[in-house]
C-alpha cells in the first residue's frame, strides 16, 4: 500500500473571489494595534513583518495608507554602528532584517535614509572563506543568507563589494541530485531554499548552472490534488509555497508546468471573508506573511487587479525598474 497523501479538502462554500479591499483594511489595521498579544509576540521579526505588510499594500495599490515617516524613523533607529539592521529596536542586527529594511526603503525610494556604506561593509564582513554567508556575528550558515546578501547589495548597486565567484561556488555546492537545493551542502531539497538559491543565481547571472527540467519536475510535483503547493514531499499544502514554488518556477521558465486554475482556487480558499487576510490553509488564522505571499502568488498567476510582482525579490516590478535592477529569468 502506498503512502497516504497529505492534503486538505476545500469546502464548497470556501471563498472563490479576490477580496482586495478587505485585505487592504486588514493590513492597514494590523500595524495600528500595537498592544495586541499577537503583535507583541512578533517583535523578534518586526522588520520583516513591516516588509510583508508594505509590499502587499503596494501590490494592491494601497501603500499611501501606511505611515511612511514612522516606518523610516523605525528603520533608522534599527541600524547599528556595525551597519547591520535589526528586527526591532534593541535587537541584534541580522542579514534577514537588513534585507527587509533595504526592500522597504526601495519601496519608498528612500535608501539614503540609512548609512548605505555601513550596510555594504556589514554584508561584506559576513562572507566566509568558502564563499558562504553567516546570518549574523553568531555564525549560522545557510543559503538563505547567501540570497539575503546578494539581494541587499543588488538593490544598493554594490554587488562588487563581495567575492561573487566564491559565493556562487558555495551555493552550487548545495545543489542536490534531484535538481533542488538545501541550506548547506548535503541538506535535503526544500522549496524555500530552492527559491533562495535560484534567486541568488538569477541576481548573479548564473542561472545556466541550474538543470531547469530536473528542478522544474521536482517543483511541479509539489502540487497536490487540492491545487495547493507544499514545500517538500509528504507535507501539507501552504499558501506561502504559492510564492516559494511558483516564483522558482517563474525564474527557471517552467511556471506553465503546474495547474494554474487549481492553484488559484486553493489560494482564494485561504482568504478570511470576515476579517480579510490569507491563512496558510483554508479555515486557519490569517496573518500578514501569508497575505503577502497569497497576493504575490496571484500576481504571478496573472491577476491584473494586482501589480506585476518580480519573482526574484518579491517586490513590485515598477520598483525594480526605478532602482535599475533586472534579475535574470530563463525563458
Amino acid at each position: 500500500m502506498g503512502t497516504q497523501l497529505k492534503d486538505v479538502i476545500i469546502k464548497p462554500d470556501a471563498p472563490n473571489s479576490l477580496l482586495l479591499d478587505k485585505h487592504a483594511d486588514y493590513i492597514a489595521a494590523y500595524g495600528s494595534k500595537k498592544d495586541d498579544y499577537e503583535y507583541t509576540l512578533s517583535e523578534y521579526l518586526r522588520m520583516s513583518g513591516i516588509y510583508w505588510g508594505l509590499t502587499v499594500m503596494d501590490l494592491m495599490g494601497q501603500l499611501p495608507r501606511m505611515n511612511q515617516q514612522e516606518i523610516i524613523d523605525f528603520i533608522k533607529a534599527c541600524q547599528h554602528e556595525c551597519g547591520g539592521i535589526s528586527a526591532s529596536i534593541g535587537h541584534d542586527p541580522h542579514l534577514l532584517y537588513t534585507l527587509s529594511a533595504v526592500q522597504i526603503l526601495c519601496l519608498y525610494d528612500m535608501v539614503d535614509a540609512i548609512d548605505v556604506d555601513k550596510v555594504v561593509k556589514y554584508v561584506k564582513g559576513l562572507q566566509q572563506d568558502d564563499g558562504s554567508f553567516a546570518g549574523d556575528k553568531w555564525g549560522e550558515i545557510d543559503t538563505r543568507f547567501s540570497f539575503c546578501a546578494v539581494a541587499t547589495l543588488a538593490l544598493l548597486g554594490k554587488m562588487d563589494a563581495i567575492d561573487v565567484d566564491k559565493a556562487v561556488e558555495f551555493v552550487l555546492s548545495c545543489m542536490n541530485f534531484d535538481g533542488g537545493f538545501g541550506c548547506r551542502p548535503g541538506s535535503e531539497s526544500h522549496a524555500g531554499q530552492i527559491y533562495c538559491c535560484t534567486g541568488f543565481l538569477s541576481l548573479t547571472g548564473q542561472l545556466h548552472h541550474v538543470n531547469a527540467d530536473l528542478l522544474g519536475w521536482w517543483l511541479c510535483e509539489r502540487q497536490l490534488p487540492s491545487g495547493g503547493l507544499n514545500g517538500r514531499p509528504e507535507k501539507l499544502p501552504d499558501v506561502c509555497y504559492s510564492w516559494w514554488v511558483l516564483a522558482s518556477l517563474k525564474i527557471i521558465g517552467k511556471i506553465h508546468w503546474i495547474d494554474k486554475t487549481k492553484l488559484c482556487n486553493f489560494i482564494l480558499a485561504c482568504q478570511d471573508e470576515e476579517t480579510g487576510g490569507f491563512a496558510d490553509r483554508p479555515g486557519d488564522m490569517v496573518d500578514p506573511f501569508h497575505t503577502l505571499f497569497g497576493v504575490a502568488g496571484l500576481s504571478l498567476l496573472g491577476d491584473d487587479r494586482i501589480k506585476p510582482v518580480n519573482p526574484v525579490l518579491c517586490m513590485p516590478e515598477e520598483v525594480l525598474q526605478r532602482v535599475g535592477l533586472q534579475p535574470e529569468i530563463l525563458s
